[in-house]
């Protein structure tokens, strides 16, 4: 892949275990493939330190982000939100997340997901920084929160977007979010270049969600965010423009939004 063009992983989890062996041969890669930007969502308490430490090491590269994302709410949730706040005000950040409500695994802390996503919009609203969403077969309960606490400050972008074009349309009428477009975009039957193909390029981000995820032709592999050519090449095909075009249009998107 060539390194002409400069790319933004929106969503990337450098932090994780499975880049134990190779992280830092995984970040040059990704870095000589054109990334050379890498936003890192939180999980819990427990990625904070390795995420930060990602930071420290990568100060141009990688930007943190602090949340609590919808399966790690437990029964603890209260005491790891308490946390999470504390490091989140204690200094900037880009965005919360990644929050959300995930119903796909379980459902018994479904109020709580709610009660937690809430409580991080209204943190977001208040330090004036995008939100990073999480919907895993939970839109009408995603949308049900955003109708009642969207406004002019609410921003953000609803990641690894796989919805369906009404769920799109919902999303584009609350105003300030983008859709995090990643590998799902390259599996042959997802469908979901037929959405994205009646969206804009100015809503459109890229990302990875490494290391989960892989484009095609990767797909069943570990990902990483040095395949966002990948994605980026498919983008280009479903809007027939050039994949110098994709990079640019969402690296300034992206800037736009986080930065």
């Amino acid at each position: 892949m060539s390194n002409s063009n400069l790319f933004i992983d929106t969503h990337t989890h450098l932090y994780s275990e499975k880049f134990e062996e190779d992280r830092t041969e995984m970040i040059q890669r990704s870095l000589d493939a054109g990334v050379h930007k890498m936003l890192l969502p939180n999980i819990d308490v427990a990625s904070i330190a390795g995420m930060l430490d990602l930071e420290t090491r990568y100060p141009h590269n990688c930007f943190p982000m602090m949340g609590l994302h919808p399966t790690s709410v437990g029964a603890d949730w209260e005491e790891q939100l308490s946390l999470i706040e504390k490091h989140l005000f204690a200094r900037k950040f880009i965005a919360v997340g990644e929050i959300g409500i995930d119903l796909y695994w379980e459902q018994a802390f479904k109020e709580q997901q709610v009660q937690a996503f809430i409580k991080q919009i209204e943190w977001a609203k208040e330090l004036q920084i995008p939100i990073v969403i999480h919907a895993r077969d939970s839109f009408p309960e995603i949308f049900e929160v955003l109708d009642q606490y969207n406004d002019e400050r609410l921003k953000g972008v609803f990641h690894c977007f796989t919805g369906t074009l009404e769920d799109a349309r919902k999303v584009q009428s609350y105003g300030g979010f983008m859709f995090g477009i990643g590998g799902v975009l390259t599996f042959k039957k997802s469908g979901l270049d037929a959405v994205v193909r009646e969206l804009s390029l100015d809503e459109l981000i890229l990302e990875t969600d490494s290391p989960y995820l892989a484009p095609s032709p990767n797909r069943g592999k570990r990902n990483e965010s040095s395949y966002i050519p990948y994605i980026a090449e498919k983008l280009s095909d479903v809007f027939e423009v050039s994949v110098e075009q994709i990079a640019e249009t969402t690296s300034r998107n992206a800037e736009k939004l986080f930065f």
